[in-house]
Parts: C-alpha cells; sequence; structure tokens
C-alpha cells in the first residue's frame, strides 16, 4: 500500500485573544482595517483585514488579563516595515488626534533603518512587523564594535526593538550615562538624554523629564546632531515643549567625519 504524499498546501491562521470585541474592532477600524466576519455569539469570533492579511479574534483563556500583555500574538512578515509603521501613526493621529505610544493599544516607535516595531492592542496581543532581511544576529549587550555610552544606546535600542522590553533598555541608558556620561561626546550624551525621556514617556514616568530637559539645553550641538536627537523625541507627547530643550545649532560642518544625516521622524 503507498503512502500519502504530503504536498505544500497550509495555509496558518493566527487566533489572538479578544477581551472586549467592542474595543477590538473599535481600535482596528481606527487603525483602517476592514472586518471582515464578526461573531459574538455563541461565541466570539472575529476577522479584520489590512493589505494582504487578515488577524482572527477569539475568546481569551480563561483568567487572562489584557495588562499582563501576554495573551499572545502574531508575526507579519513584510519588504518593508516603515511605510507600515507609517500608515498606521497617521490613522492614529487622525482617530485619537495622537501617536499612541504609550499604555494599551499602542504601537512602538520606528527609528530610521529599523527592522521592527509592535501593534499592542487592547487585550494586550503583540503584532510584530518584521522586514524580511531583517538580521539573523542580535548583539544583546550592544555592538561589539562599539565602546562606552554608544555601546550602552545599542543595547538599549535592541532591548527596545527586538524584546520590547522598555524597562530593560531604561536601565541600560541610565548605566550607560552613569558609567561612561563623563567620557562620551556631546551629542552621545544629548541622545542618552533624549532616549530616556521617550523612554520615561513609554513608560508613564515623566518626573524627571523636565531635569533631564534642563541638561539637554546644556549640550552644543550642530544642526544634524540637533535633527538626531530630535528623532529620538519623536513620539514623547508635547514634543514642542521638549525640544526648547535641545540648544540652538552651533555651526554644522557638512562635510566633518562622523556627521550623520538627520532621520525622518514620525
Amino acid at each position: 500500500m503507498s503512502e500519502a504524499v504530503v504536498r505544500a498546501n497550509e495555509t496558518t491562521v493566527p487566533m489572538l485573544a479578544c477581551a472586549s470585541p467592542e474595543e477590538t474592532l473599535a481600535f482596528y477600524r481606527a487603525l483602517g482595517f476592514e472586518v471582515a466576519y464578526e461573531q459574538t455569539r455563541p461565541y466570539v469570533y472575529l476577522v479584520v483585514e489590512w493589505s494582504g492579511f487578515a488577524l482572527h479574534f477569539t475568546k481569551p483563556a480563561s483568567g487572562a488579563d489584557p495588562a499582563n500583555e501576554d495573551a499572545g500574538g502574531c508575526l507579519v512578515l513584510v519588504d518593508a516595515v516603515a511605510p507600515y509603521h507609517a500608515a498606521f501613526t497617521e490613522a492614529m493621529r487622525r482617530a485619537y488626534g495622537k501617536v499612541l505610544s504609550s499604555g494599551r493599544p499602542r504601537i512602538t516607535r520606528h527609528r530610521p533603518g529599523a527592522s521592527r516595531f509592535t501593534l499592542v492592542d487592547p487585550s494586550g496581543n503583540s503584532v510584530i512587523f518584521i522586514q524580511r532581511d531583517e538580521p539573523e544576529e542580535v548583539e544583546y549587550g550592544g555592538s561589539k564594535k562599539l565602546t562606552g555610552l554608544a555601546r550602552a544606546l545599542d543595547n538599549a535600542r535592541v532591548l527596545r526593538e527586538f524584546k520590547g522590553d522598555d524597562r530593560a533598555a531604561f536601565r541600560a541608558v541610565t548605566s550607560g550615562l552613569r558609567r561612561h556620561g563623563a567620557d562620551a561626546s556631546g551629542v552621545e550624551r544629548a541622545l542618552a538624554l533624549a532616549t530616556l525621556m521617550e523612554l520615561a514617556t513609554a513608560l508613564d514616568e515623566v518626573e524627571r523629564i523636565e531635569e533631564w530637559a534642563a541638561e539637554l539645553r546644556a549640550i552644543e550641538l550642530t544642526d544634524a546632531e540637533r535633527s538626531r536627537v530630535e528623532g529620538e523625541l519623536g513620539q514623547v507627547a508635547a514634543l514642542e515643549q521638549w525640544r526648547s530643550a535641545v540648544p540652538s545649532a552651533a555651526p554644522d560642518d557638512a562635510d566633518g567625519p562622523g556627521t550623520p544625516p538627520a532621520p525622518d521622524t514620525d
């Protein structure tokens, strides 16, 4: 008797938790998703679609708490993540008047050149958009090609973008600034302070933002460096208020070594 041959014909469907159908549908509709299927009785089953992918939702496990943000999630592999992030943040501005960068639901920020970002929905699911050519190796602890505060900043980037751990990223920058701040360049110190301000906003711990803003005022920056710092503040609440913390630009040597291009901001 011949054995059956399995031919590639599979389709996987992510099943995400839905603590509240109303909140779930309102959030995804605000982002521009179409509701393809909506059922609440005799059990919850929802399907939302955007571009070429769909997300399916059903009842969460007993005792699940959306606040823990451990319900689950899925990966969405794309050719380039920046256009998706731009589309979702623009939709948030239209629907909510701002980018939801803290609390739940929210979207994580996307730095220029980053290969992923995450949508956290009202039920605590993480929908992670990942660029297909993302590097396979991630250097936790920061790139070994870097030293001092620059390496601490790179470690914070990895912790935030790849682990989604704002708290660990905050600790990494705080420790790096304490250990290496005195020997770091002005722009590295400014980037560290801006990163702390953004992370503090995401963590809803804004008590020291004014203190860090005052420290920023004391650092002289070129135009390109100022743009980099503003990029770190791209989703901080009341951005215009904190932009005044960055000092007026010093004369900028456009051809000087180590001067990076200004990044786009949300």
